[in-house]
């Protein structure tokens, strides 16, 4: 795959006109390959700590090095704190109060569950609630199904977590083993490795490990965690961790250089939402949506620029899709923000949403514009801190509790631990980056507060916000008498000589898989297919949120 004389030309307009852009570069047309390679590295629970976006505290040299020949992009926000919820948002391109997946969580869906276990209670959640699926419009598709029907050979390693069961169509592999590798020669990929080293988890279970940071280098404790000898600790051990990350990054860098892709691959290195400390992750402040991006493009165009344009996780799929030349769906809530489809005008809002987690309910809605973010309260009797237990082993979260229990934390530090909320909290996120001095009261930004408030309100009349709906009801709407629809069973006829095998589901919107050996990938039924002389064909249909059909197979 070769670069044109005119993808220099564009090369030099764009590196003259869009140093330091703070809007998308949609003026000049970008050249791009027909079908780039696209690679996602992906770590969890992981705000902008690492030298790119300004925190020098560790070396990260494969970041860096992603950071010198790509584009950095200070400004990019889940619209959620917590892993499943964002991770929604990517997959589907629309918000998860839209589509039914923004309560953390519906399923644990880092395996897949099987039939049986789904309807049954989960009693470790409130009211021995129902393990469910998220139930997106009927028209919606994974973001990889799309890649997969434009010819991509598409790979996860490993994670899934979307709050629903990724359709057998979504993925040619989703393991351990996933890799580009594994595709036709020629074939383009779109491939995720995901990287757990610093998970929340991470801080605690690796709390007896040795630090790959010196114990007494000075690490920025921010002022709503104890800067003592346990906070410093949990804050080392997580810079530690981005440290193991940073050399895992690199060694799948290598891979992608080694096998001569490195200039035909589009990468994006981000983090699935905020940071992993306590009033970090799980909360709609910017230490909880903020997060890390950098995109390489092939060539390293726009090497070694800041592009600073808001962007949502929303925007990642119809970006994606966009850089593949594909035709956007109409239900998208995100756009594209690189490429030639990318808008002209950008962002003025970042939209985010809060609701339960794990066993605990509670209901914020955010709004953010380039300096301002705007929460409202929807249950202002709960406190601000939320017991969840998990979170509870983590030394930090443990310090915290006891010195609250000896009032001995400072002003900031009893914030979260308020008992009651306000019902709007105000924030000038550029002066007040800790988001700890709420200006809703203060006359003076009055303006501002109505602007932020009504954009909240439009936002969710917009999107028909399901959190307004109790998540029971909201269950009971998609599962008629507690039972998950099941997508109809595919019907198979063939036809002609050579045979032909024509495939129809009469669920709206499922799609359709088929293989010819239990070997095979499940292939994307899109046209009729060519069949040998004998054999058989094994045939599945899956709507995302619906039970999969019954496998449907015929001998010929």
């Amino acid at each position: 795959m070769r670069w044109t004389v005119g993808c220099l030309i564009c090369v030099l307009l764009l590196l003259i006109n869009c140093q330091n852009s703070t809007t998308p570069v949609a003026q000049v047309e970008e050249k791009w390959p027909e079908k780039p390679n696209i690679l996602w590295l992906v770590a969890e629970d992981l705000g902008p700590y690492i030298p790119a976006f300004g925190d020098s505290t560790i070396v990260t040299p494969n970041l860096d090095r992603l950071a010198r020949e790509g584009i950095v992009y200070p400004q990019v926000y889940s619209p959620s704190g917590v892993c499943a919820p964002s991770r929604f948002a990517i997959a589907t391109g629309m918000y998860p109060n839209r589509g039914g997946g923004h309560h953390m969580r519906t399923g644990p869906w880092y395996r897949r569950w099987s039939d049986e276990e789904l309807g049954q209670a989960n009693t470790s959640r409130p009211q021995d609630l129902t393990i469910y699926e998220a139930l997106p419009p009927g028209q919606v598709k994974m973001h990889s199904e799309y890649l997969r029907r434009a010819g991509y050979y598409c790979t996860n390693n490993a994670k899934q977590d979307y709050q629903f069961r990724a359709p057998l169509t979504a993925w040619d592999e989703s393991s351990p083993d996933a890799h580009w590798r594994n595709r036709a020669p020629g074939q383009p990929f779109f491939a995720i490795f995901n990287f757990g080293i610093t998970h929340e988890s991470q801080i605690w279970a690796r709390s007896q490990d040795s630090l790959w940071v010196d114990p007494q280098l000075p690490v920025p404790v921010p002022p709503y965690l104890p800067d003592n000898a346990v906070g410093r600790k949990d804050v080392r051990r997580m810079y530690s961790n981005i440290k193991i990350m940073d050399q895992q990054v690199g060694q799948v860098l290598d891979e992608l250089e080694a096998d001569g892709l490195l200039e035909h691959t589009v990468i994006f290195w981000y983090t699935d939402h905020g940071g992993p400390l306590p009033r970090q992750k799980r909360l709609l402040y910017d230490s909880g949506i903020r997060l890390p991006l950098i995109v390489r493009l092939p060539e390293k165009w726009r090497a070694g620029t800041t592009d600073r344009q808001m962007v949502s996780f929303v925007d990642f799929k119809p970006t994606i899709m966009a850089l593949a030349g594909l035709q956007l769906p109409e239900y998208l809530d995100g756009r594209p923000f690189l490429g030639t489809a990318s808008q002209a005008s950008p962002r003025k809002y970042i939209h985010a949403a809060a609701d339960r987690f794990d066993e605990k309910y509670d209901m914020i809605r955010a709004v953010r514009d380039r300096k301002f973010k705007y929460l409202r309260n929807y249950q202002p009797e709960k406190g601000y801190y939320l017991a969840v237990a998990y979170r509870e082993q983590m030394p930090v979260m443990q310090e915290l509790l006891r010195l609250q229990k000896l009032d001995s934390l400072d002003q900031f530090q009893k914030q979260w631990f308020r008992p009651q909320k306000v019902e709007e909290e105000l924030f000038d996120c550029e002066n007040d980056p800790h988001e700890l001095h709420n200006l809703a009261l203060d006359p003076r930004y009055s303006e501002k507060l109505q602007e932020l408030r009504a954009e909240c309100d439009r936002w969710m009349q917009e999107i028909t916000d399901l959190g307004l709906q109790n998540e029971e009801e909201m269950i009971a709407s998609w599962w008629p008498q507690g039972v998950q629809p099941q997508t109809s069973t595919p019907e198979i006829s063939i036809s002609g000589q050579p045979k032909t095998g024509l495939l129809k589901c009469n669920t709206e919107g499922a799609s359709i898989g088929y293989r010819f050996s239990t070997n095979e990938h499940w292939q994307i039924y899109q046209e009729p297919i060519a069949l040998p002389d004998t054999g058989s064909i094994q045939v599945i249909a899956h709507r995302i949120g619906f039970k999969e059909s019954t496998t449907a197979e015929l001998s010929f």
